[in-house]
């Protein structure tokens, strides 16, 4: 009998036209992705394990990359806008990086980030070792007015984190997006008290006097709750200086706090027969193939068919969720995230101040009328405090007075991006952002 042929098939008149023109595609692993609007899968000659991971992955540590910089400069200059032209280009980008992986180098981030629980808030990452930096949640951003009838800012301390988190701006539905608000060197100022002397600029200099590390300099301020810190960015002016402290109150708290253990985290106890139980609460593979031979040797269990498949499944997600568990308990012992040394003695959510440190950044003090405000001695008070704006969405560098004005507005200095492009890039859709945050704009 000869074969049929395609024209003497009959349709299927239950089959909806629409419905012949669906394909399968191959879904994604992973800790990878497709590029939203990309070719199909029909089209893709690679697999889908050679796809390249994504930025959300990369900065959880779901997947892990050889070149941090590298991988970083090429997505990033594949989303620069067009305009405006952001103000570190991407070969100062890497510069700045790749000169920052010594004991005496000093890099820092403020990372714009839109957080779906915690809310949109400004991290601030200071280097503390060749491979990690110190942090603080700042909520309002970095101040910008000296006349502000809000001058300080909270600054929580979080997680230490390694020093190529710099280099990330990334978006998931999970974590909301993240961008570079700037980036730079940062110098740690002495502190000098109010009657203190000052130097004599004929003396000589002693062998001791030589210049310090940085991050030496950092740590001994750290140390001393007492931070005076200069902040060379592309984006903040350039004499911008901040103080920050940290109350004796505020270090006990945080101090106790750390000490407690978190709550609803309890032991998980491994399910074994009670003859071959153990005290150790975690099973490597070595003690579950000894238990299973064990056990078979016995005759106390019989096995179905498949059934020793589904068990080990179970084993391998258990083993994980373990393992997982062991992780962020040693995060939470050491707060710092893996790859990351806390070396400063960091600790987890302690509550410091963010002010302006005013008369550092070239202010006065005048009288004006009854009222004593802040303003350039080499300016009038009404030039000095007339730019509400500071040029945020023209991409230059700021001047005093200047506000952050929060995700809809503050673009990123090494893309010109706002937190929606990022969102966009990274095809992120669907995200709820928590309401209720207003900029400080007085």
């Amino acid at each position: 009998m000869a074969p049929k042929r395609p024209g003497d098939l009959i349709p299927n008149p239950s089959i909806k036209k629409r419905n012949l023109q669906w394909k399968l595609s191959p879904p994604n692993t992973p800790g990878s992705s497709s590029p939203p609007n990309g070719p199909s899968s029909t089209k893709r000659n690679t697999s889908p394990k050679s796809w390249p991971p994504t930025t959300a992955a990369i900065e959880s540590g779901k997947a892990r990359i050889t070149n941090p910089a590298d991988h970083f400069a090429t997505h990033l200059g594949n989303h620069i806008l067009a305009s405006p032209l952001p103000l570190l280009p991407i070969p100062s980008y890497t510069a700045l990086y790749a000169g920052s992986l010594t004991a005496q180098s000093s890099h820092f981030v403020i990372h714009q980030h839109d957080h779906p629980v915690a809310g949109l808030h400004y991290d601030l990452r200071l280097q503390i070792n060749p491979a990690s930096s110190v942090s603080w949640a700042i909520m309002y951003g970095p101040p910008g007015d000296p006349n502000s009838v809000r001058p300080n800012r909270n600054a929580t301390e979080t997680r230490v984190h390694s020093l190529w988190n710099h280099l990330v701006e990334t978006a998931s539905p999970q974590t909301g997006s993240l961008l570079i608000w700037d980036t730079g060197t940062y110098t740690v100022l002495p502190r000098r008290a109010k009657h203190a002397p000052t130097t004599d600029p004929s003396s000589q200099s002693s062998p001791e006097d030589e210049p310090r590390p940085q991050q030496e300099l950092l740590q001994e301020a750290f140390r001393n709750r007492k931070i005076r810190l200069q902040l060379h960015g592309s984006k903040l002016p350039e004499t911008y200086v901040v103080n920050l402290r940290l109350t004796k109150q505020d270090d006990a708290e945080g101090r106790a706090k750390s000490n407690r253990q978190p709550r609803g985290k309890r032991t998980r106890v491994k399910q074994a027969d009670p003859e071959t139980s153990s005290n150790s609460d975690v099973i490597t593979d070595d003690e579950h193939d000894e238990h299973d031979e064990h056990d078979e040797a016995d005759g106390k269990r019989v096995l179905a068919p498949g059934s020793r498949e589904v068990g080990q499944a179970q084993h391998v997600s258990a083993l994980k969720a373990e393992l997982q568990e062991l992780e962020d308990a040693e995060i939470r012992r050491t707060n710092a995230y893996p790859g990351a040394s806390n070396t400063i003695g960091s600790i987890h959510q302690r509550r410091w101040y963010l002010s302006l440190d005013r008369r550092a950044c070239g202010f006065e003090q005048r009288l004006r009328g009854r009222r004593a405000v802040w303003q350039c001695p080499s300016t009038s008070a009404s030039t000095c405090t007339s730019d509400a704006k500071g040029g945020t969405d023209a991409m230059q560098r700021l001047s005093f007075p200047f506000y952050v004005r929060g995700v809809l507005h503050e673009r990123s200095v090494v893309t010109a991006r706002t937190g929606e492009d990022v969102m966009h890039d990274e095809g992120v859709r669907d995200f709820v952002r928590r309401k209720g945050w207003q900029p400080v704009l007085n």
